[in-house]
């Protein structure tokens, strides 16, 4: 049911009250406009949570560059959590993850025409990006966990919120999960309660709907994560269809913030599961590495060992895995899925709309197909970006 991973702390309600005193005097700052932020020219989507752990960002930033791709340049930026490097980076197809992180890594390995660049700094980063010459016909950019940054306002602000852990039931840290005050999801222009169950009901969605209790000028939607067939990390081209998990006994390596959902929905399409979890962006020493190869070698046949996306840019680049896990390693690929077919036409025409009309590119604003069209330079008129509500 909706919110039941949440774990309230009740004796650090009273930490959670002084820290909210912080984040709030911080909001009515920007609020106010005595810390500024800034506005750019170009179409800037913000993609975030209020809470920290995992909301499905990855995914739905994924979901965006596919629906973009085809009618502009997209460029992701991200601030590169735990990577190596400093500053700005952009990457290319010989970037590591030390250099960019995993979400960036995960991201440009599955859309190589994207630009895709980091930078803690986001306001250089985007000035960066529409600037340098590499980079300078960027259509659209699409910020990575950045509902939090405030000191650049995005065109659209769509905040994440996860089913199993609904930030009007949570508490502030340290005693829940959520990083600012629940007003803080006035700022969103669309919401977005993800990881739904398969079989949440209309029924349940209006209880959901009256429940977040969102202003007229924001849109609500639901999505899902689908699962996609397995595939083989070390020998490219080897699949596994994801009904055939039935056949195996599942050793769930998992790297990530929020492993509960995933080991539930693998322990019912395997005939057992044993989960190895690590925390969030973990990464692997040679320690986890016999831990690993042990268990795994501990594990009944047939047997067959399951990661994630984000995991598996980290493995990569790992050195000591045996050859057994190795042959066995294989990754299960995840993507969202509204729920109902009208709100994704709704959602899809909002965010085109969105972009075309605020597009630097005549092209764009024309609504064809500016790749095709025009692989270039960008020659049209800028415009000032209008922010969604003003649509």
């Amino acid at each position: 049911m909706e919110g039941d991973l949440i774990k309230i702390r009740e004796w650090l309600l009273p930490l959670s009250w002084i820290y909210g005193v912080g984040v709030s005097f911080r909001n009515w700052l920007f609020n106010v406009g005595l810390l500024h932020q800034q506005s750019y020219d170009i179409p800037v989507i913000a993609v975030g949570n209020i809470t920290v752990g995992g909301t499905g960002k990855t995914p739905h930033v994924e979901y965006l560059v596919r629906m973009l791709d085809s009618i502009a340049r997209v460029a992701v930026l991200s601030r590169g959590y735990k990577r190596k490097s400093k500053g700005y980076v952009l990457a290319d197809d010989n970037s590591t993850v030390t250099e960019i992180g995993d979400e960036p890594f995960q991201v440009k390995r599955k859309f190589r025409n994207i630009y895709v660049a980091v930078d803690a700094n986001r306001r250089q980063g985007i000035d960066r990006l529409i600037n340098d010459e590499a980079t300078k016909d960027v259509d659209v950019i699409l910020l990575d966990d950045a509902f939090q940054h405030r000191y650049v306002k995005p065109g659209i602000n769509i905040l994440l919120v996860d089913y199993h852990r609904l930030v009007i039931y949570d508490k502030l840290l340290p005693a829940g999960r959520l990083r600012e005050p629940l007003s803080g999801k006035q700022r969103a222009d669309f919401v977005i309660v993800t990881k739904c169950p398969e079989d949440l009901k209309p029924m349940d969605i209006r209880v959901l709907t009256k429940a977040m209790n969102l202003f007229p000028y924001q849109e609500l939607f639901f999505t899902t994560m689908e699962y996609g067939d397995l595939y083989s990390l070390y020998h490219q081209g080897t699949a596994m269809a994801l009904p055939d998990l039935k056949k195996y006994n599942v050793l769930l390596l998992a790297g990530i913030a929020s492993p509960e959902e995933m080991e539930n929905d693998i322990r019912l399409k395997c005939r057992s599961l044993i989960p190895l979890t690590f925390n969030d962006h973990h990464s692997f020493t040679q320690k986890d590495v016999e831990t690993i190869n042990q268990a795994f070698a501990k594990l009944d046949g047939p047997k067959i060992i399951v990661t994630t996306e984000k995991d598996s840019t980290r493995l990569l680049q790992t050195e000591g895995l045996s050859q057994e896990v190795k042959d066995s390693l294989y990754v299960l690929p995840i993507q969202v899925r509204f729920m109902q077919e009208p709100e994704e036409e709704l959602f899809t025409n909002k965010i085109i709309s969105y972009v075309r009309k605020n597009s630097r590119d005549s092209i764009l604003a024309k609504g064809k197909n500016a790749r095709t069209a025009n692989d270039g330079d960008h020659t049209g008129n800028r415009t000032r970006t209008i922010s969604f509500r003003d649509n």
